[in-house]
């Protein structure tokens, strides 16, 4: 996946091309000039990448990243494969999983929209779905098929298949290096937790030579018969590591059926067998989480389990641990199952009621008026911190400066809101429902209490909500000389033949100074019968505060040098532009960006003539809807849909309209520079209207 793929210990990566074969097509499929035989090709070669190949796509993401109290949005690329007529596709969980926009690019290049059907982060697999409604070819898909991942051997010849780098549909061939490959021990497994889950407890891969790169992620590994043997994921040095088609063909299966993968849980953390435990075979018990069927069924840490539903269960290394875990959790939620161990060197029979595992971490809801992002917890997340129940909203991110950050004690990352306003919050969707009810008709500010946890610890602490921009105090205008000035310099004094002075950069048109008769170039040498003194940049400050100190109106007299030829004149000081910060601004939450009215100096200093109008945008949010149609701070923002945006208040006007019907898409009439341009938004909304935004697809 391109820009945030998967990838383990980034030290040890390396883009293995030495002896691989990569091979590309456009969309002419494989139609050759002269036979095969002539050409040295390979027919069990292409046959297996015939069958394939025309399944591949290329998928082009839109996901979630909640981060600094928002959720930003973040492109990227990934591959995937067509395993069924009515157009579903598998992929990674990475590289689709949090996604609300869907692209794919099939093999003769058609763009269709997908939607997620599900994601499972711990196999790291999501399935997508096509709207092939919208298709234009009408041809049954191509449909690539599994094989057993089982039958697959070391030295066996295999094809990773994907768009690399998001380029065209690829194929690169190797061999199989491994078929349980696993991160050692001494790594730990930092490197292969993702939304909260350890995928290797889960996924042995398939170790392979053939090259993959980013934008791989998703795509199928393929053998000889044209059939699926696993999806590749990973990169690890010169190894690309595949999880299993078994595996993935499961999941799969799972979520096009229910939307979702039902694993069973018992609270036993097991691991490999220690080198001196005096036992010949089993999985020891590493501990027992409390108040779990396994701790009500009375197992205990240094239990060896040697039978799991009647199966014999063996870890005497770490690699052997996924495929006990992949047992446990399949067992069906709530049956009883026959546990043998060992305690003591005295065998012993349990039975143990599994309940559902769930997922380790929820989706996040965005919560604009509060400037922060939260999420439900899990029942695993619960444990985690030592809860005995779900209830509440746990705080993941909070923005700088918003309203959450403001409070004293302040809300931190990992706190859980428990209630507001004296009413119970058991989940986000409470909080945002409470959110709305406190806000509906507020028109300012409301300062609103919010019980939180902290640890064993329960806080109580005000917010003031909504989230909304202070606007400047305006102070009192100052006089200005409506020029810019140039420090002389001693060197280049001395070479102009002057002890000092200012040099005239720019005029302003039509103001104070013009019409006093100063040109550019004209070196100013006293203000008001003293001597300018103007040798550094600082300098030049320093004359315009002497400047200030004057009144608006107020006649001052200046001498200066044009050419060799001293003279006079008098300038009547006028009133400065606003500052920057006094500006009318705007600050549109919705589309993530602020625009302002330009100054005069801007429109002086970028040269944009009179009869071009517009704003200035001023702000544009890091991975936001704004940013992601390339919009840039300091572009002139001249319209929006075909209306034009001469000031602030009619941008402001015509945003919020388009927030209120929810539009699909925004068109901005844009200038940078000489250039002008449009550029398209597509906002992705929610059924909510009180400022919290959550995924679309999920």
């Amino acid at each position: 996946m391109i820009s945030n793929q998967f990838r383990v210990f980034p030290r040890l990566l390396t883009l293995a091309v030495a002896g691989a074969v990569l091979i590309t097509t456009g969309n002419t499929g494989f139609a050759a000039a002269a036979p095969a035989s002539v050409l040295g090709r390979d027919p069990v070669l292409e046959a297996a990448i015939g069958r394939v190949f025309p399944a591949l796509v290329r998928i082009f993401v839109l996901s979630d990243n909640p981060e600094g109290g928002r959720i930003g949005k973040q492109p990227s690329a990934g591959s995937g494969a067509v395993i069924s007529e009515d157009g579903y596709i598998i992929t990674n969980h990475h590289v689709a999983g949090k996604a609300r926009h869907l692209v794919c690019r099939m093999y003769d290049g058609e763009e269709i929209e997908a939607k997620l059907v599900g994601t499972d982060a711990l196999g790291d697999i999501a399935i997508i779905k096509l709207d092939l409604s919208r298709r234009k070819n009408k041809t049954p898909l191509a449909v690539a098929k599994f094989g057993d991942s089982d039958k697959v051997r070391v030295g066996d010849t295999v094809l990773a298949m994907g768009s690399p780098m998001a380029v065209s549909q690829s194929v690169t061939k190797g061999i199989v290096a491994n078929t349980s490959l696993m991160l050692p021990s001494v790594f730990g497994d930092s490197g292969m937790k993702m939304d909260g889950e350890n995928v290797g407890s889960l996924v042995r891969w398939i170790g392979h030579d053939a090259v993959i790169y980013h934008g791989n992620s998703g795509g199928p590994l393929v053998d000889l018969r044209g059939d699926i043997v696993g999806i590749n994921e990973v990169g690890l040095a010169s190894l690309g590591g595949a999880i299993p088609a078994n595996l993935a063909k499961s999941i799969a299966e799972q979520i096009i059926k229910q939307g979702h993968v039902e694993r069973s849980w018992t609270g036993i953390e097991a691991q490999a067998r220690p080198k001196s435990l005096a036992v010949a075979r089993g999985v020891l018990i590493g501990g027992v989480i409390a108040a779990s069927p396994a701790a009500r069924a009375g197992l205990q840490p240094g239990d060896v389990i040697t039978k799991f539903d009647g199966e014999v269960v063996d870890a005497e290394i770490q690699e052997d641990l996924p495929a006990y875990n992949a047992l446990e959790m399949s067992m069906p939620i709530g049956k009883k199952v026959a546990l043998t161990v060992l305690r003591a060197g005295q065998e012993k029979k349990f039975q143990v009621q599994t309940t559902s595992r769930g997922r380790a971490e929820n989706n996040d809801l965005e919560l604009k008026d509060w400037g922060l992002t939260a999420r439900n917890l899990t029942m695993l997340g619960a444990i985690e911190k030592k809860r005995t129940n779900t209830d509440g909203a746990e705080v993941t991110s909070i923005e700088p400066g918003g309203p959450a950050a403001a409070t004293i004690p302040e809300l931190k990352e990992g706190d859980v809101i428990v209630a507001v306003e004296g009413q119970p919050v058991k989940a986000t969707e409470d909080l945002r429902r409470i959110s709305a009810e406190l806000l509906k008709d507020v028109t300012g500010q409301r300062a609103v209490q919010i019980v939180f946890e902290r640890g064993v610890s329960q806080y109580l602490t005000l917010a003031k909500l909504p989230h909304r921009e202070t606007p400047p105090e305006e102070t009192p205008r100052k006089p200005a000389l409506q020029m810019i000035l140039q420090p002389v310099g001693v060197e280049l004094a001395e070479a102009l033949g002057i002890k000092s002075g200012a040099r005239v950069a720019f005029v302003f048109p039509g103001r104070g100074a013009a019409r006093a008769g100063l040109r550019v170039g004209d070196i100013l040498t006293r203000f008001d019968g003293d001597v300018i003194r103007c040798q550094q940049p600082e300098d030049v400050g320093q004359l315009l505060g002497r400047v200030r100190k004057y009144k608006i109106g107020a006649e001052v007299e200046f001498e200066f040098l044009r050419g060799k030829e001293t003279r006079k004149t008098t300038l009547t000081l006028e009133a400065d532009g606003p500052p920057v910060d006094e500006l009318k601004r705007w600050k549109d939450r919705d589309f993530e960006l602020t625009v302002r009215e330009l100054t005069e100096m801007e429109r002086v200093t970028q040269r944009i003539p009179e009869h071009i109008k517009g704003v200035r945008v001023d702000e544009v949010l890091a991975a936001g809807w704004a940013a992601l149609a390339k919009v840039r701070t300091g572009d002139l923002l001249m319209a929006i849909d075909g209306t034009p945006t001469p000031d602030v208040d009619t941008a402001e006007k015509l945003l919020k309209a388009a927030a209120v019907k929810k539009v699909r898409q925004l068109v901005f009439f844009l200038r940078r520079g000489v250039h002008s341009f449009y550029a398209e938004l597509e906002p992705g909304w929610d059924d909510s209207s009180d400022g919290a935004t959550a995924p679309k697809t999920r």
